[in-house]
């Protein structure tokens, strides 16, 4: 099976790939998760992508289809996948489609999660973190940064 789960920062991506992924024995692979491991491995596309998402902003096609691209490369991905929060854009889905083609595949099943906007900006700007035993806010969960991330989604 290999799906993709569409919707908004805060619309629950995660937690409902974690749940799918699991009833269908496939890995649940999210495109947050990519972007913090490449940027806290400090890899070249770690480091562009940081500046955009300290800003609030999507991460450029080319850098996020590059990271994608690489985890879809990894041995526990060949028999399937769920994708979480990616293609965000038409050229990604492109990129996508383009890309199973060549391996002889395509999309199973994509869903979407439609969820009240201001339910989004709660939800996120209450979100915490541990860093060295202490409950802190991402610089990405500030209710202002929230609201120009779910604008820059939406025009996207």
């Amino acid at each position: 099976m290999r799906v993709v789960l569409l919707g908004p920062p805060g619309a629950g991506k995660g937690t409902q790939a974690q749940i799918i992924a699991g009833r269908l024995g496939v890995p649940a692979i999210s495109t947050g998760d990519i972007f913090r491991a490449n940027v806290s491995g400090g890899t070249e596309l770690g480091t562009k992508a940081k500046v955009y998402m300290d800003a609030g902003d999507l991460v450029p096609d080319e850098i996020t289809v590059a990271m994608v691209s690489d985890r879809l490369a990894e041995p526990d991905a060949k028999a399937g996948f769920l994708l979480d929060g990616f293609p965000r854009t038409i050229a990604q889905a492109e990129q996508l489609r383009s890309s199973l083609a060549d391996l002889g595949q395509r999309l199973s099943c994509v869903l979407e999660l439609v969820v009240d906007e201001d339910e989004l900006v709660r939800r996120l700007s209450g979100r915490v973190v541990i860093v060295d035993g202490k409950p802190v806010q991402r610089d990405d969960d500030k209710p202002e940064t929230v609201r120009h991330r779910l604008e820059v989604y939406h025009a996207q």
